[in-house]
């Protein structure tokens, strides 16, 4: 990829939650987490388990399709997450462990953006769910 992170979505650091956009595609986008000692400000979510938050990592998947869908040129201007569906949890993902997203744009518009996704540690499904974006400026 040769645009940053930063050049594609509005979200900085600390709340910036992609590392890399490795593939993109008008039917699906691929990014890489990992969430490092940088981010430990998260970790007293799970202190027994030392996992990601739920939430971070919806919030990182819907930033991956954010940024693959500035990349693939579909939508401009900033856009908001308003609604989450079928969200569901399969397991944990630990610190220090790369965090594969895998998301499917379902509708793509210069107003709408809908899309689903699935997280995985390694080869191992931690989540999926759907949601929707829409334009705010």
């Amino acid at each position: 990829m040769t645009k940053k992170i930063e050049d594609l979505i509005p979200h900085r650091a600390p709340f910036l939650f992609v590392d890399e956009i490795i593939s993109y595609t008008t039917d699906t986008i691929i990014g890489l987490k990992t969430f490092t000692d940088k981010d430990a400000w998260l970790q007293g979510s799970f202190t027994d388990f030392n996992f990601v938050p739920g939430t971070i990592l919806i919030e990182a998947m819907a930033q991956c399709g954010g940024a693959g869908i500035k990349l693939l040129g579909i939508a401009d201007g900033v856009f908001g997450l308003v609604s989450l569906d079928n969200v569901e949890f399969f397991g944990g993902v630990e610190f220090n462990k790369l965090v594969k997203f895998v998301v499917k744009n379902i509708r793509t518009s210069e107003k709408i953006i809908k899309q689903s996704g699935e997280a995985f540690d390694e080869d191992k499904l931690i989540m999926k769910g759907e949601w929707m974006c829409v334009k705010l400026q």
